[in-house]
Protein backbone atom coordinates (compact mmCIF):
# COMPACT_ATOMS: atom_id res chain seq x y z
CA UNK A 1 0.00 0.00 0.00
CA UNK A 2 2.67 2.55 1.36
CA UNK A 3 4.89 1.45 -2.05
CA UNK A 4 2.32 2.34 -4.33
CA UNK A 5 1.18 5.66 -2.41
CA UNK A 6 4.22 6.97 -2.91
CA UNK A 7 5.30 5.63 -5.83
CA UNK A 8 6.99 8.42 -8.42
CA UNK A 9 9.00 12.23 -7.74
CA UNK A 10 6.36 14.13 -7.34
CA UNK A 11 4.77 12.40 -4.28
CA UNK A 12 8.14 12.05 -2.15
CA UNK A 13 8.47 15.96 -2.84
CA UNK A 14 4.95 16.12 -1.63
CA UNK A 15 5.60 14.35 1.35
CA UNK A 16 8.90 16.28 2.34
CA UNK A 17 7.13 19.51 1.23
CA UNK A 18 4.58 18.67 3.97
CA UNK A 19 7.58 17.54 6.52
CA UNK A 20 9.11 20.81 6.14
CA UNK A 21 5.70 23.01 6.24
CA UNK A 22 5.07 21.22 10.01
CA UNK A 23 8.53 21.71 11.17
CA UNK A 24 8.24 25.59 10.49
CA UNK A 25 4.63 25.57 11.62
CA UNK A 26 5.07 23.76 14.49
CA UNK A 27 8.83 24.48 15.78
CA UNK A 28 10.97 26.94 13.88
CA UNK A 29 8.29 29.70 13.75
CA UNK A 30 7.31 29.96 17.33
CA UNK A 31 10.93 29.25 18.77
CA UNK A 32 12.80 31.72 16.36
CA UNK A 33 11.08 34.08 15.09
CA UNK A 34 10.03 36.92 17.77
CA UNK A 35 6.70 38.35 18.23
CA UNK A 36 5.80 40.76 20.54
CA UNK A 37 2.31 40.77 22.37
CA UNK A 38 1.51 44.38 21.44
CA UNK A 39 1.01 44.61 17.80
CA UNK A 40 -2.57 45.46 16.65
CA UNK A 41 -2.96 44.72 13.50
CA UNK A 42 -2.68 40.72 12.66
CA UNK A 43 -0.66 41.51 8.77
CA UNK A 44 2.25 43.56 10.49
CA UNK A 45 3.06 40.88 13.16
CA UNK A 46 7.08 39.13 12.42
CA UNK A 47 5.02 35.94 12.36
CA UNK A 48 2.05 36.38 10.10
CA UNK A 49 3.88 36.19 6.70
CA UNK A 50 5.61 33.25 8.03
CA UNK A 51 2.73 31.23 9.10
CA UNK A 52 0.69 32.41 5.68
CA UNK A 53 4.52 30.64 3.74
CA UNK A 54 4.03 27.52 5.68
CA UNK A 55 0.26 27.23 4.90
CA UNK A 56 1.18 27.64 1.22
CA UNK A 57 4.08 25.09 1.74
CA UNK A 58 1.18 22.53 3.38
CA UNK A 59 -1.24 23.52 0.55
CA UNK A 60 1.35 22.98 -2.09
CA UNK A 61 2.67 19.44 -0.54
CA UNK A 62 -1.06 18.14 -0.17
CA UNK A 63 -1.48 19.14 -4.01
CA UNK A 64 1.88 17.47 -5.24
CA UNK A 65 0.68 13.88 -3.46
CA UNK A 66 -2.83 13.88 -4.87
CA UNK A 67 -2.12 14.95 -8.11
CA UNK A 68 -2.71 11.99 -10.40
CA UNK A 69 0.41 12.05 -13.15
CA UNK A 70 1.08 10.43 -16.74
CA UNK A 71 3.66 7.98 -16.25
CA UNK A 72 5.68 9.59 -18.76
CA UNK A 73 6.05 12.68 -16.25
CA UNK A 74 6.02 10.57 -13.34
CA UNK A 75 9.80 8.97 -13.45
CA UNK A 76 12.39 9.14 -10.51
CA UNK A 77 15.29 9.14 -13.00
CA UNK A 78 15.89 12.89 -14.11
CA UNK A 79 16.40 13.81 -17.70
CA UNK A 80 19.48 14.01 -19.86
CA UNK A 81 21.80 16.82 -18.96
CA UNK A 82 22.49 19.57 -21.82
CA UNK A 83 26.01 19.38 -22.98
CA UNK A 84 27.96 22.36 -24.33
CA UNK A 85 28.61 25.27 -23.06
CA UNK A 86 25.11 26.51 -22.97
CA UNK A 87 24.07 25.56 -18.94
CA UNK A 88 27.32 28.17 -18.58
CA UNK A 89 25.89 30.90 -20.94
CA UNK A 90 22.60 30.63 -19.11
CA UNK A 91 24.06 31.15 -15.84
CA UNK A 92 26.46 33.83 -16.39
CA UNK A 93 23.50 35.73 -18.35
CA UNK A 94 21.68 35.07 -15.36
CA UNK A 95 24.62 36.64 -12.96
CA UNK A 96 24.56 39.87 -15.51
CA UNK A 97 20.59 40.06 -14.65
CA UNK A 98 21.16 39.70 -10.82
CA UNK A 99 24.33 42.03 -11.22
CA UNK A 100 22.16 44.94 -12.61
CA UNK A 101 19.52 44.59 -10.63
CA UNK A 102 21.84 45.42 -7.33
CA UNK A 103 23.27 47.98 -10.00
CA UNK A 104 19.58 49.31 -10.53
CA UNK A 105 17.94 49.29 -7.25
CA UNK A 106 19.06 52.81 -5.48
CA UNK A 107 19.08 53.98 -8.82
CA UNK A 108 15.20 53.33 -10.29
CA UNK A 109 13.95 52.10 -6.90
CA UNK A 110 12.49 48.87 -6.03
CA UNK A 111 9.20 48.39 -7.73
CA UNK A 112 10.81 50.00 -11.15
CA UNK A 113 14.21 47.29 -10.73
CA UNK A 114 11.65 44.81 -9.89
CA UNK A 115 9.53 45.33 -13.04
CA UNK A 116 12.76 45.59 -14.96
CA UNK A 117 13.88 42.40 -13.46
CA UNK A 118 10.89 39.83 -13.74
CA UNK A 119 10.54 40.91 -17.56
CA UNK A 120 14.35 40.30 -17.91
CA UNK A 121 14.01 36.62 -16.25
CA UNK A 122 10.69 35.87 -17.84
CA UNK A 123 12.32 36.18 -21.46
CA UNK A 124 15.35 34.93 -20.81
CA UNK A 125 14.51 31.69 -19.76
CA UNK A 126 11.66 31.58 -22.59
CA UNK A 127 7.91 32.00 -21.19
CA UNK A 128 5.17 30.45 -22.75
CA UNK A 129 2.92 33.39 -21.81
CA UNK A 130 4.67 36.72 -22.82
CA UNK A 131 1.76 38.83 -22.11
CA UNK A 132 0.67 37.65 -18.97
CA UNK A 133 4.39 37.99 -17.83
CA UNK A 134 4.28 41.30 -18.68
CA UNK A 135 1.49 41.86 -16.85
CA UNK A 136 2.50 40.13 -13.72
CA UNK A 137 5.73 42.31 -14.21
CA UNK A 138 4.27 45.90 -13.51
CA UNK A 139 0.75 44.91 -11.45
CA UNK A 140 2.26 42.83 -8.98
CA UNK A 141 5.11 45.22 -7.83
CA UNK A 142 2.57 48.10 -7.96
CA UNK A 143 0.30 45.91 -5.95
CA UNK A 144 2.96 45.24 -3.45
CA UNK A 145 4.21 48.69 -3.06
CA UNK A 146 0.25 49.72 -2.56
CA UNK A 147 -0.29 47.39 0.20
CA UNK A 148 2.99 48.07 2.14
CA UNK A 149 3.23 51.74 1.30
CA UNK A 150 0.00 53.14 1.91
CA UNK A 151 -1.61 50.26 4.27
CA UNK A 152 1.26 48.89 6.16
CA UNK A 153 2.95 51.86 6.65
CA UNK A 154 6.60 50.66 5.57
CA UNK A 155 8.78 52.92 3.41
CA UNK A 156 9.60 51.27 0.31
CA UNK A 157 13.06 52.50 -1.56
CA UNK A 158 12.19 54.84 -3.83
CA UNK A 159 15.04 55.87 -6.73
CA UNK A 160 16.65 58.99 -7.95
CA UNK A 161 14.69 59.59 -11.08
CA UNK A 162 11.07 58.33 -10.65
CA UNK A 163 9.51 58.41 -7.07
CA UNK A 164 6.01 56.94 -6.64
CA UNK A 165 3.11 58.09 -4.66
Amino acid sequence: MLKVLFKGLNRWLGVFTLIFSAFFAFYAIPNWVYSPSNIRNIVLSPTFWPYVLAGILAFSGVALIITKQTPSTDQDTPAPAIGGMRPYMRLVILAIIMGSTMYLLPRLGMVWTTMLTFVATAFFFGTRYPKAAVVSAILVPLILYAFFAHVAGVAIPQGNFVRLP
